[in-house]
């Protein structure tokens, strides 16, 4: 018999193989494309830190839209920019802010659309921490009333589900309460469970206007040191009422998707964040990468890992892909 009888390479043969035995696979409605709403109208503002990526008012969201749900999104998540902010994050429960504004237009026009909102308020805050502070030290407890009313404004409005990014501890059980005493028991909880204080949200704070006016997050968000920790964080959030867990960010923490993957039965979201974003169209923009090929292959280890969900600002783009090779 000729050796080597066990050739892996008769699985690679051709595109045509390789499809049919391809393990892990991506498709658009698997993806979650992330939005940025401000104030006004007529507004389309770049970000310079984010090539690609765009600020919008509420009115120029419908063009948008539109061309995503036509390559096979289905999912969106809005991230808002208020007028005005203040040591409370006052706008944060305003139900005219651009998010509540944003979801009643999108739930109106687009029933089919799946609307997230991101729930904490370093955006709204004039300290840029996601907690309400007390001298320089966050408070976490007062803060968790903020935060129950902000998603309950959301749900109000009609999002289909709530995110909390802020790493709060116990901000989920707040949440689920304020929402099924209100008659939102329906409204789901996608928690930002394992959030790690990475240096990969330097773009996000770009377009976002926002960063923290002293100190850094490090007391709340977790230290990328850390492993066990994100079952306990991710367990706390299970016995809160969360629907869905996330990991953010995605690709430097693969290993951690990949042990909640095994541990927990409940769906589970990375979130490709702005620095893997802003990394992969650099290189790209220079030649020293395959922008596509990046893309595809960093969203697809994310997949493997376990994500049952992808936010990523590459989404639209993404999608694009997925279609011409169907």
């Amino acid at each position: 018999m000729a050796f080597p009888t066990d050739r892996p390479r008769r699985l690679r043969s051709s595109s045509s193989i390789r499809s049919l035995v391809r393990e892990n696979r991506l498709s658009a409605s698997q993806l979650i494309l992330p939005l940025f709403i401000i104030h006004g109208t007529n507004k389309k503002e770049a970000i310079r830190s984010m090539p690609d990526v765009y600020r919008y008012s509420v009115d120029n969201l419908p063009p948008l839209i539109k061309e995503a749900m036509s390559v096979g999104i289905r999912s969106i998540i809005l991230f808002g920019i208020p007028e005005k902010k203040d040591e409370m994050g006052s706008s944060a429960l305003d139900p005219d802010g651009p998010v509540p504004t944003a979801v009643r237009m999108l739930k109106r026009d687009f029933p089919d659309l799946v609307v997230i909102t991101d729930v904490c308020i370093d955006e709204y805050t004039t300290h840029g921490h996601c907690g309400l502070l007390k001298g320089e030290h966050i408070d976490n407890d007062t803060t968790l009333d903020c935060l129950a009313k902000m998603a309950l404004v959301h749900a109000e409005a009609g999002a289909d589900i709530v995110a909390p990014s802020d790493m709060m501890d116990g901000r989920v059980k707040a949440i689920r309460e304020v929402l099924d005493k209100n008659g939102f028991s329906d409204t789901i909880i996608l928690s930002y469970a394992v959030k790690y204080a990475s240096a990969f949200y330097g773009p996000f704070r770009d377009a976002m206007m926002s960063g923290p006016q002293f100190g850094d997050r490090s007391s709340y968000q977790m230290d990328p040191a850390n492993r066990m920790e994100a079952f306990r964080e991710a367990s706390l959030d299970v016995e809160e009422g969360a629907d869905i867990l996330m990991v953010k960010p995605a690709l430097p923490y693969l290993d951690i998707l990949r042990d909640l993957a095994g541990r927990f039965d409940l769906p589970l979201c990375a979130y490709q964040v702005s620095g893997e974003y802003a990394t992969i169209m650099a290189a790209g923009k220079e030649g020293w990468i395959d922008t596509d090929r990046a893309m595809m292959e960093s969203l697809l280890s994310i997949r493997r890992a376990g994500a049952t969900m992808i936010l990523t600002y590459f989404a639209i783009r993404a999608a694009r892909l997925l279609a011409q090779s169907e």
